[in-house]
């Protein structure tokens, strides 16, 4: 009888103990995600930013797990160290970061890229020393309880439940709800909150007991005083970065939805990407729509793919024949946006509250696969491929599914990156659409925002073109049309591969390409 209150002490310890793994699992895991995160939203959203970042964040846990080798005194007192290290590095990390990007000149991102990768490596070695050291601690407390073999998996199995509920909350809650800055800062507090644990699971043990609580206080209240200011240093940060006032800003599942309200007018950007500016994006959207739409004679079914800013619905409600327009874009709060805040609205027409309009929030490549629908014209309005999740939009396989939505006389249009700059990019498209037996008929604008751009139109039969165009139209005129069909030497065509979903070979073509202007 005597010995129960020991053992029921034991077990609370152990249960901490175990339960700090969770949370160490969790946290490290979070600050990898928003490394990756951040280093695609800073340096442009690219599979390229996330495998470094990976990559040089396992070597780095590679590495302080054998660097705990060397810790043979002393175990609980370097634990609890490491854990306020973790948690205010690793918390402060994005928030840091984006102070840095915002403050560095213009042309210096290997200065930026350089600390990025030394944060990387520090957090990483830091995160690698936890596990090793909380088994040797369980180890050494609770021998009677555990061989290496129940050691092993006692551990591992709260390590990677934590990691797992992690990496689901990460993308559908913890950003969309906290933002990138406020939840690295949420997750440092928790590493501080299991050095404060161990503080009062070991405190019999613990050499210098004041001195480590007051590290543990000093690292709360900074990590406190950041979760505070974090909404102002976001603010700041976003809006010397884009250089305008920042009108709405909001972080979804899918991306970081920014748009800025200047002297010049209101400005669009995906994941730090312009994606238009108010004062010309009429240029663009005229292009992209009425080709294909006047060429057709008189549409009654369309379908828009991405475009949730609903530009491209005002343009195509232009048409007095349009009967229902289908509207299939990813990210539900783009179309809530653009919807809903009168200013965005009003530059789309409120063609998103038209009753012609059907808004499906989904995937395109999956309802494409999942729906028999046949239209008169597609409109293909992704962002540029400049990932490979974004890439898998530009293959055959893609265009092999709107190849069969593609009514026998309609015709379906693709935004194309720049002829110019992304020479490669833009006939690479061009030879993809073409491979799956679709005539191409590629064509170019000049936008100011963005400079010479391109557009594809694909059909089962020979574009002609429209000799009328609805009235109105600030750029496009039936006498224009001709010139966009027109490609100068620096833009003409040459020799590239089909964009398959096994090779991607858009996704390279564009970054090496548009790598060397940014």
């Amino acid at each position: 009888m005597t010995q129960a209150p020991p053992a029921a002490r034991v077990s609370l310890a152990e249960l901490l103990l175990l339960a700090s793994v969770f949370v160490i699992a969790a946290c490290g895991l979070v600050y990898e995600l928003a490394a990756g995160a951040l280093a695609s939203y800073l340096l442009g959203d690219s599979i390229l930013q996330f495998s470094t970042v990976i990559g040089v964040y396992l070597f780095a846990m590679g590495l302080g797990s054998w660097l705990s080798r060397f810790v043979e005194r002393q175990l609980v007192g370097v634990f609890l160290q490491v854990e306020l290290l973790v948690g205010v590095v690793g918390g402060l990390m994005p928030a840091g970061l984006f102070a840095v990007h915002s403050l560095l000149p213009p042309g210096e991102g290997a200065a930026f890229r350089t600390l990025l990768y030394a944060l990387v490596l520090l957090v990483g070695a830091l995160v690698g020393l936890e596990i090793p050291l909380v088994m040797r601690i369980l180890k050494r407390h609770f021998s009677a309880r555990y061989g290496l073999k129940d050691l092993v998996s006692q551990v591992l199995t709260f390590d990677y439940l934590g990691a797992l509920l992690v990496a689901l909350a990460f993308p559908l809650v913890l950003v969309p709800q906290l933002g990138l800055v406020r939840t690295g800062i949420a997750f440092g507090l928790l590493n501080v909150g299991v050095a404060v644990w161990a503080l009062w699971l070991f405190r019999a043990e613990l050499r210098a007991r004041r001195s480590q609580a007051a590290a543990c206080a000093v690292a709360a209240a900074l990590l406190l005083a950041a979760l505070l200011g974090a909404e102002q240093l976001t603010r700041w940060s976003e809006e010397r970065f884009y250089g305008e006032h920042i009108m709405l800003r909001q972080s979804s599942a899918y991306q970081r939805i920014v748009v800025t309200d200047g002297g010049g007018g209101t400005r669009l950007f995906l994941n730090g990407n312009l994606q238009f500016h108010s004062r010309d994006e009429y240029r663009y959207h005229e292009a992209l729509v009425h080709p294909a739409m006047a060429a057709h004679g008189a549409p009654k079914r369309v379908l828009v793919l991405g475009g949730g800013d609903g530009m491209a619905v005002r343009e195509i409600l232009k048409y007095p024949s349009v009967e229902q327009v289908t509207l299939v874009e990813l990210d539900p709060l783009m179309t809530r946006l653009f919807t809903d805040t009168p200013k965005l609205a009003a530059l789309n027409g409120h063609s998103l509250s038209n009753p012609k309009l059907r808004i499906v929030n989904a995937d395109a490549f999956g309802w494409l696969e999942q729906h028999p629908d046949v239209f008169d014209v597609i409109v293909i309005d992704f962002p540029d491929p400049s990932n490979f999740a974004l890439g898998k939009l530009y293959t055959a396989s893609f265009y092999e599914l709107v190849d069969q939505h593609l009514g026998a006389a309609g015709y379906a249009v693709v935004q194309t990156t720049s002829p110019l700059i992304a020479r490669r990019s833009f006939w690479t498209v061009v030879t993809t659409l073409e491979s799956v037996g679709l005539t191409a008929t590629p064509y170019h604008a000049h936008v100011p925002s963005f400079g010479e751009w391109g557009f594809v139109l694909a059909s089962h039969r020979p574009f002609r073109v429209p000799a009328a165009l609805p009235a109105g139209l600030r750029f496009l005129s039936p006498q224009s049309l001709p010139a966009l069909l027109d490609f100068p030497p620096d833009m003409a065509r040459v020799p590239t591969e089909v964009n398959r979903l096994s090779n991607q070979v858009l996704v390279q073509e564009f970054e090496a390409e548009w790598g060397k202007v940014h």
